[in-house]
C-alpha cells in the first residue's frame, strides 16, 4: 500500500494523468539549454504558478518556459531524471529523499517557493471532536506523506505515535488510538475523492484545493507553517542547476510578484515560503 512506485500505475488507471507522457519523451532534449525549459508541475498550485510566471514575467526575463502538468508524485521525478522535462516542480525534502533513495534517482532542490499546509477534512463533521469512536480516516500512503498525516493528528491529540517512529511510521507505530481511529490508506490524489465513504481524510493542499476545499477555512485541523519543513521546490536533474533557463526561473519564482500572486490567489491556503 505505501510503496510510491505504485501511485503512476493507479493514477494512469483512474484516468487522472491530465497531459499525456507522449509530450514528454519527445525529439527536444530538455537537458540542453538550448531550447524552453520544460517544466513538470502538479496542476493546483504549482503549475498555475508557472503559468502565472509564464505569462507575467518569464519573456521580459528572457525565458522561454513550458509548463507540463501531471497528477501522479512519481512521473515528475522520473521523467527530469531521464531529460524527458528540464526541471519539476511539485515536491518537499523528505518525499524527495525519500523518492531518490528507493528509485536510485538524483534529483535536488533549487530554490523553495511555497507551503501547502496539509489538512483534516470531513464531509460529516464540522469539528475535529465530533469524530466517534471507531470513525475511519483516509490518509495518504506514500511514505512521506502518511507520517506526515499521522504527526498531524498526533500534533491535535488524536493518536500517540510510538517513541522513536520517525520518519517512515505507518499506523502500526500509533501507541495510543484513545478513539480507536481505523485507517484506510490511499494514494494522496484518491484522498479528498474518499470524503462520502469515510469519516474523515488527511488531505494534502494541491489536491484539497483542485478538489474545492478551502485549507484555510474547511479544513478540521490545519499544519502549522511554523518550522515546516514541507516547503515545494524547484528541482532538477543533479548537475543542472546552473542551467542559465533553471537560475531565471528560481529567481522569478521567488519574486515579489509571484509572492503577491500567492497571497492574492490563495487566501491562506498556499503560503509564500520566500
Amino acid at each position: 500500500m505505501r510503496n510510491t512506485a505504485k501511485l503512476t500505475t493507479a493514477v494512469l488507471a483512474a484516468g487522472a494523468l491530465t497531459l499525456g507522457l507522449t509530450g514528454c519523451g519527445g525529439d527536444k532534449d530538455s537537458a540542453s539549454t538550448d531550447g524552453p525549459l520544460i517544466v513538470a508541475a502538479s496542476p493546483t498550485p504549482h503549475a498555475e504558478i508557472l503559468n502565472f510566471v509564464k505569462d507575467n514575467l518569464a519573456k521580459k526575463a528572457g525565458l522561454d518556459l513550458e509548463v507540463k502538468e501531471f497528477t501522479d508524485y512519481v512521473t515528475p521525478n522520473t521523467a527530469t531524471e531521464d531529460g524527458s522535462v528540464g526541471a519539476n516542480y511539485f515536491q518537499n525534502q523528505p518525499y524527495l529523499d525519500d523518492f531518490n533513495k528507493k528509485n536510485g534517482t538524483h534529483i535536488v532542490p533549487v530554490v523553495t517557493v511555497h507551503l501547502e499546509p496539509l489538512g483534516l477534512y470531513s464531509n460529516k463533521f464540522k469539528k475535529v471532536d465530533e469524530l466517534k469512536s471507531g470513525a475511519t480516516v483516509a490518509v495518504p500512503n506514500d511514505t512521506v506523506n502518511e507520517v506526515r498525516a499521522l504527526k498531524l493528528l498526533a500534533a491535535h491529540g488524536l493518536i500517540t505515535l510510538k517513541d522513536g517512529a520517525g520518519n517512515s511510521a505507518t499506523p502500526a507505530d500509533i501507541a495510543k488510538n484513545p478513539k480507536k481511529l481505523k485507517f484506510k490508506e490511499l494514494e494522496a490524489a484518491q484522498t479528498p475523492r474518499s470524503l462520502n465513504d469515510v469519516d474523515a481524510a488527511v488531505v494534502n493542499g494541491n489536491y484539497a484545493i483542485e478538489a474545492d476545499l478551502k485549507p484555510s477555512k474547511d479544513a478540521l485541523v490545519l499544519e502549522s507553517p511554523k518550522d515546516n519543513p514541507y516547503g515545494n521546490f524547484l528541482a532538477v536533474k543533479e548537475g543542472q542547476e546552473k542551467d542559465p533557463r533553471v537560475k531565471k526561473l528560481a529567481k522569478l519564482l521567488t519574486s515579489p510578484e509571484v509572492k503577491k500572486f500567492i497571497e492574492d490567489k490563495y487566501a491562506g491556503s498556499v503560503l509564500p515560503s520566500f
